[in-house]
């Protein structure tokens, strides 16, 4: 079976069950597990080069809808002829359920549910460890700087923060993202600040640029050195390594409760 992928969340899930040898290209974006960083790339999750797929002569390609934008590949996909499956996960639960449709196409089902009884241990852990926390803090995501865009309720992240021992900012907006002012922030000052900005590796974000948007200086979180860059491909990459993300944060809630007391 000849396998493309085009967003690295499905990628890292087929990797997970163990289909990493099938597979024949992949979007730009996939950089995890390093075993399949030889393999040909046709172009960015954002905006696939169909023909590129259609050389590898692909059985399968596994598309996603995550990020906005992202629906322009399966149509473009669709008038090429080429066979499709179409992941969508907006909360942890709709992660696990990608997870199993990827592994019931594959004839995995079985591989699938272990994964995701894994995943769902390690992740009752930290919410067990979270209990003891006597407060939760409030906690600031962005996925992007300029204009500032955060996760609503309907976002993976939101749980993965509740999860953790914290409430996310945004939580009560009905949706899955968001642009916002910088005064709506510092309506509610947060405890601890993330950077997650989409596309933009890890060591190039700077979450201490925060504190220089007006106004900002004011917020606690800032004064204290609160700010932290989120690694995207624990946060922004609806898939197994979720809970990474989720036992990082807690780490930092536990180090913030500890100035607390």
């Amino acid at each position: 079976m000849r396998i493309v992928s085009i967003c690295p969340s499905n990628t890292e899930i087929l990797c997970a069950l163990g289909f990493s040898e099938f597979l024949v290209g992949l979007d730009r974006s996939s950089d995890w597990p390093p075993e399949i960083q030889a393999l040909p790339r046709v172009g960015p999750d954002l905006e696939v080069d169909v023909e590129r797929v259609a050389d590898l002569r692909p059985d399968i390609v596994f598309s996603s809808l995550s990020v906005p934008g992202m629906e322009q590949n399966l149509a473009r996909l669709d008038a090429a002829g080429i066979p499709q499956v179409v992941v969508d996960a907006q909360s942890l639960e709709q992660v696990y359920r990608s997870i199993l449709l990827i592994g019931r196409v594959l004839g995995a089902a079985e591989r699938a549910h272990t994964l995701i009884a894994e995943m769902r241990a390690r992740l009752c852990t930290v919410e067990e460890r979270a209990m003891a926390l006597p407060r939760r803090p409030k906690v600031f995501l962005e996925w992007w700087p300029r204009p500032v865009i955060v996760p609503g309720k309907a976002c993976w992240t939101t749980e993965m923060i509740r999860l953790a021992g914290g409430e996310s900012l945004f939580s009560d907006l009905e949706l899955r993202s968001t642009p916002v002012e910088n005064d709506r922030v510092l309506e509610r000052p947060p405890d601890l600040m993330l950077t997650c900005w989409c596309g933009v590796p890890h060591y190039k974000q700077r979450p201490e640029k925060m504190g220089e948007r007006a106004g900002w200086e004011r917020l606690e979180a800032v004064q204290k050195g609160r700010m932290y860059a989120a690694e995207e491909c624990y946060f922004g990459r609806p898939g197994p390594r979720i809970v990474e993300g989720v036992e990082w944060l807690q780490h930092k809630i536990f180090d913030w409760a500890q100035e607390q007391s």
